[in-house]
């Protein structure tokens, strides 16, 4: 079946995605090295989420999302380099080396973070996108959280202001099936998490996570809206980890054949198949955006290793911000 997306895209989606999971490979070595501390969440499995929300959204739409952060962060245009530092707690580091893991931030980037509190970004990202409409900018936020997430009553207080308000906001639920290692099931009644959008009478879909063409269109749809005014939508994007919840899960809950299933739609094994019956695309031209991929995550770990150590005069900084606001009167 011919498909709607150019060679051009599926290069794009095939390059990322590879960086994203040798980049999350190679944390998940590191940290059995003890080169990184503290706790470590890999996206190993969702690529297909950060690839598709990129081709569907501009440079200046905000992310945020929870405390698995990796790769939205290196989508989003955060070098491989600062947040490899990052890990090590390098003041090289995206965050200065003072936030870990768990909370990579990149301000020019638009990438809003990596929040360890469950639940704690989706008002923040409703809190983005009121400002984007204060200032009349035509910018949509993507407000990324777990199925885990969906259970605190900060998603239900966000909700309903953002339909009051009309916010330019996008919902994402990254639905990989298990909170920490509680099934959906045994959470909720309501197993079709976009269902809860119902309640507030705001557009809800469910996507298929473990393909990007099919992230790319539900999110276009949804970024289309908030930018013609019509304000918030939920997107139940049904993926997959193939790695725990953490470095330190068992994976007890689940077993290999389900892990061995999903594996069998893995999204960069179905974008090098279209590159290569569709687009024949060569061993060769595969091969350079291979190495291209392996020489990125080396010097990213290299860089981390050359770095130094923050100062000790950083450690009370950044803790509050000086910020003057002209329209408050005395």
């Amino acid at each position: 079946m011919a498909t709607k997306f150019s060679k051009e895209t599926y290069l794009y989606w095939y390059e990322l995605m590879l960086l994203l999971r040798r980049f999350e490979e190679k944390t998940g070595q590191l940290y059995g090295m003890q080169k990184i501390r503290g706790f470590c969440h890999l996206y190993i499995g969702q690529e297909a989420v950060a690839a598709g929300c990129m081709t569907a959204t501009n440079p200046d739409d905000k992310f945020i999302t929870a405390y698995r952060d990796h790769a939205l962060a290196i989508a989003k245009g955060v070098s491989a380099k600062s947040c490899m530092a990052e890990m090590y707690g390098k003041a090289t580091g995206c965050s200065k080396g003072k936030g870990g893991s768990m909370h990579f931030f990149g301000l020019q980037e638009n990438f809003f973070g990596g929040h360890g509190i469950v639940g704690a970004q989706i008002g923040t990202g409703a809190g983005l996108a009121f400002a984007e409409k204060y200032k009349g900018t035509n910018n949509v936020v993507l407000c990324f959280f777990g199925d885990g997430a969906a259970r605190q009553g900060m998603l239900h207080e966000t909700f309903n202001m953002a339909m009051l308000w009309d916010l330019p906001v996008v919902f994402i639920c990254e639905n990989n099936n298990y909170a920490m290692g509680t099934s959906v099931a045994r959470t909720s009644k309501v197993l079709d998490i976009y269902k809860l959008a119902d309640a507030y009478d705001m557009p809800g879909d469910s996507v298929d996570g473990m393909s990007p063409e099919e992230v790319h269109n539900g999110v276009l749809r949804a970024v289309n809206r908030a930018r013609e005014k019509g304000g918030p939508t939920l997107l139940e994007i049904k993926t997959y980890r193939y790695k725990g919840h953490s470095m330190s899960d068992p994976q007890k809950y689940r077993d290999k054949e389900e892990v061995e299933e999903y594996k069998q739609r893995d999204p960069i094994d179905h974008v090098l198949n279209v590159l290569k019956t569709q687009y024949s695309l060569d061993d060769a031209a595969i091969e350079v955006i291979n190495e291209r991929v392996k020489v990125e995550v080396e010097e990213s770990v290299k860089f981390a290793e050359e770095s130094p150590w923050p100062s000790d005069d950083e450690l009370l900084k950044d803790v509050y911000v000086q910020q003057d606001y002209p329209f408050i009167m005395d």
